[in-house]
């Protein structure tokens, strides 16, 4: 059996010229498919399920790249959601940069893994020295140390596990590493937020700590953590018997976008002896704005930080980090094997990322943080954010001046949680409505936006990520939900 040649990117000349010939295809029908300002096509899950009914994408013989990539053109591309359409505003889902688009075509060309030096020679050096340019940016001390995850999840997932085994290593003297659980495992409490991000639990049942193990701190009515009712639940859980072991503050919740106070978390921390983190996920590209960076003021207090770029930063999914203000908490997660980071290596100066990641091999996304901040600079950058707030506070005030809609609290970013209001029908007719307005913008109108529960009422949402949305189109969403309002009863 004879191989085509014409199966990798290589120095040959005829497989350069088929990948540069099949990029400028895959590029054109790419930018055809931006047909219109719509966030979605509009077709229902059972549309979808019909349009992709009867493909067998596992032939015996293969179909060629250019009948699959008509497929794509027909199929695919004009039902992707068009997240850069000012149209979409529903999650914490950003429009990626023009730049950032390209920065994944080279990362996915190289496809360099990021676990050893050997595997990514330039693409180690290149992370290792982004890490160490966010860690003074979020004006970390020198201890300080990071590495780049898939995202939030991730990243919340090993502060919590960087706390546990802090603490039992610490605080119980008791290696987890090495034992497993303390025996009182159970009592070992972690505080966050009643609103914070899912990803507080499932981390503690992935620890073995199980969901009871995290206490739901009550907000304040601006959506933030109450800590005076914090420190009591501390308190009263010490004198119980149980065992404080961190706060996960939320710098960013995904509804409010409201960010808990860092500093008195932080005194808190101090006093009891608790690992303080800090889930930036939505927040963290606050550090860039002149104007509101102070917003996140005592950031660099906390003992680890998650940062998401796939969100105010502008950039492809999936792109975070995970920080900790000392680098000697990253030994918990260092184990070596011979075929991958042989510590001979590492004392001869060959650094192998993946004694600081759950992750063995990871993509090189590093890269797309240093092609956007090299390309645009931090006043660029700055001016984008700051118009994605400016945005948030414009249709806040839009919603408060009418008497036909709720709004739940002023935007700290760029999130707001409002619905169609009217003192005439109960709130269950109201909840009701609301859910078909947010539909039918889907499939009638194109327009993308979100849905959460607030004081146990169905709210509307819209996350302002993408700074071409214009007042314009802010009045014209509330234009189209009144008169949805009245079509849909």
């Amino acid at each position: 059996m004879e191989l085509s040649n014409n199966l990798f990117l290589t120095n040959d000349k005829n497989n350069k010229n088929l990948f540069t010939e099949n990029v400028n295809k895959a590029a054109k029908i790419i930018a055809d498919s931006y047909t219109s300002t719509k966030a979605y096509s509009g077709l229902t899950p059972e549309e979808l399920k019909k349009l992709i009914s009867g493909i067998e994408i596992l032939p015996q013989k293969g179909e060629g790249f250019d009948k699959v990539l008509e497929k794509v053109r027909d199929i695919i591309l004009p039902n992707m959601l068009k997240v850069s359409s000012t149209d979409y505003m529903a999650h914490l889902h950003s429009p990626p940069l023009l730049e950032s688009l390209i920065s994944e075509l080279i990362l996915a060309s190289g496809n360099q893994s990021m676990d050893s030096w050997d595997q990514a020679p330039i693409a180690t050096e290149i992370e290792v020295d982004v890490i160490n340019q966010l860690c003074r940016l979020y004006n970390l001390p020198k201890t300080a140390d990071g590495i780049f995850t898939s995202g939030g999840t991730q990243s919340n997932l090993m502060g919590l596990t960087l706390a546990r085994d802090w603490f039992c290593n610490k605080i119980e003297n008791h290696d987890v590493k090495k034992l497993g659980l303390p025996a009182d495992y159970n009592k070992i409490r972690i505080y966050t937020s009643e609103i914070s991000h899912f990803s507080v639990e499932k981390s503690a049942h992935l620890l073995g700590l199980g969901y009871n193990s995290v206490v739901k701190v009550p907000v304040t009515a601006d959506q933030k953590m109450d800590v005076d009712i914090l420190e009591t639940l501390i308190e009263k859980d010490i004198n119980s018997g149980l065992k404080p072991m961190a706060i996960t503050a939320t710098v960013g919740t995904t509804d409010y976008g409201s960010i808990d106070n860092l500093i008195r978390l932080s005194n808190i921390c101090q006093k009891y002896n608790i690992w303080l983190h800090a889930d930036a996920a939505y927040g963290s590209g606050l550090i860039l704005s002149e104007k509101n960076s102070t917003r996140i003021t005592g950031i660099e207090l906390c003992d680890s930080i998650t940062v998401d770029f796939h969100k105010m930063f502008l950039l492809p999914i999936s792109c975070g980090a995970f920080f900790v203000k000392d680098k000697e908490n990253f030994s918990h997660l260092m184990l070596h094997a011979d075929y991958l980071n042989r510590e001979e290596d590492e004392e001869e100066g060959y650094t192998n990322l993946v004694g600081k990641s759950m992750q063995t091999t990871r993509r090189f996304d590093a890269l797309k943080v240093w092609m956007m901040f090299l390309s645009l600079g931090k006043e660029n950058l700055s001016n984008l954010i700051d118009k994605s707030l400016e945005n948030a506070n414009f249709f806040y005030d839009l919603i408060k001046s009418r008497d036909d809609f709720e709004v739940v609290t002023k935007p700290e970013i760029s999130s707001v949680v409002f619905r169609f209001y009217d003192k005439n029908i109960s709130n269950e007719q109201l909840d009701e409505l609301n859910k078909r307005i947010r539909r039918d913008l889907i499939h009638s109108n194109g327009i993308v936006i979100g849905q959460t529960i607030f004081n146990k009422k169905v709210f509307l949402k819209v996350t302002l990520l993408n700074p071409m949305v214009s007042h314009e189109n802010l009045e014209n969403l509330i234009k189209v939900i009144t008169e949805k309002s009245v079509q849909l009863r």
